[in-house]
């Protein structure tokens, strides 16, 4: 990730700076959790079943957007089950006897957690196979016509994986997952809870007003929201005797460059460029990406999804468009065929 990214605050992804502040938010039980009402409901059951046979919970598999909550459940799911969690990602596991150490050290019903899980090797996944299914692990001694097989028994645990793209993982892997919940994006409701809870965690003081007018702009995830609070903050101890009301907010959220629906400089730049330099659209990814000095997959990672989400872009068979309901947040006259209806060129600036 280039340095513009990591230091972009709406984006959803985890930058350098979130670690530390996410776990001193980190709720420990699914009481304390917010939000995902179904997941949560779902997996209580489950625990609860589990801990009453006395059994490993079954694998979990959680998937959705970056930002939601997946690490965060995966502690949870460790605290309520009483065991240990060991934390892991796909792309740190670069040879089978990597995970075999994992495997090997965990006690009875602990819990490994892997990250970006549909980014593990082929090689390491059919070692994960048999681990999952049978708690054995195939490891192959020696090489050449000496190489022999052994295998090692393991303790019963739980595998949780954590994925932003479950259409990547394989289907022999997906189908060894018997709890599969995906994350949804949290409403501005959840989002105000979650801001002050964090808040009175970090000794912030905030009104239910300022609380919200910070959700209404994070995109509905909960990690730009912690961070949004945070850079509130920082605002409201300079310039506003340190209580974050509405108005502070709004104010601290606009020198940030972060409008009423959480767009910023680069999804305003994104979206004015289709509309002045390609008529509304369609235009094929690399010739945006191109266009606008981007890698093709961060416009289609970083910057597209939630544009999609609130209906601003849409993906045709011959390139991306824009809608009418961008038109209409920048204050452009639109006609129906998706082009604008002057040759004027619209800044950031414009209809704000």
């Amino acid at each position: 990730m280039d340095f513009e990214l990591e230091n972009r605050i709406v984006t959803s992804n985890e930058t350098s700076e979130d670690s530390e502040i996410e776990y001193s938010l980190r709720p420990k039980t699914l009481n304390e959790y917010i939000g995902q009402k179904k997941a949560k409901e779902n997996l209580g059951v489950f625990i609860e079943a589990a801990r009453g046979r006395g059994e490993a919970l079954d694998h979990v598999l959680l998937y959705g957007p970056p930002g939601l909550g997946k690490t965060t459940l995966a502690t949870v799911i460790a605290n309520e089950m009483g065991v240990n969690i060991r934390t892991t990602s796909g792309p740190a596991i670069e040879k089978p006897g990597d995970l075999a150490a994992l495997l090997t050290n965990l006690q009875p019903h602990d819990i490994l957690f892997i990250d970006e899980i549909h980014r593990l090797s082929r090689s390491v996944e059919e070692i994960l196979y048999p681990a999952m299914e049978d708690f054995n692990l195939d490891i192959i001694i020696g090489k050449g016509p000496s190489a022999r097989s052994i295998q090692l028994e393991l303790k019963k645990f739980t595998l949780i994986g954590a994925t932003t793209r479950a259409g990547s993982l394989s289907a022999p892997l997906r189908d060894r997952f018997g709890v599969i919940s995906r994350l949804e994006m949290y409403n501005t409701s959840e989002l105000s809870e979650i801001v002050t809870r964090s808040a009175g965690i970090l000794g912030i003081e905030i009104e239910p007003s300022g609380a919200e007018e910070i959700a209404s702009r994070s995109r509905g995830t909960p990690r730009i929201a912690n961070r949004l609070l945070k850079r509130v903050r920082d605002f409201a101890e300079i310039k506003a005797d340190s209580v974050i009301t509405r108005d502070v907010a709004d104010k601290a959220l606009k020198m940030l460059e972060v409008d009423d629906l959480g767009l910023d400089a680069n999804d305003k730049r994104m979206l004015l460029t289709v509309i002045n330099n390609f008529g509304g659209g369609p235009v094929g990814l690399d010739t945006l990406a191109a266009t606008i000095g981007e890698e093709a997959n961060t416009v289609e990672d970083v910057y597209e999804p939630y544009l999609m989400q609130i209906g601003f872009i849409y993906r045709t068979p011959r390139g991306r468009m824009v809608t009418k309901l961008a038109y209409d947040h920048f204050g452009i006259p639109f006609v129906e065929n998706g082009s604008k209806s002057t040759n004027a060129n619209y800044s950031i600036f414009d209809g704000e």
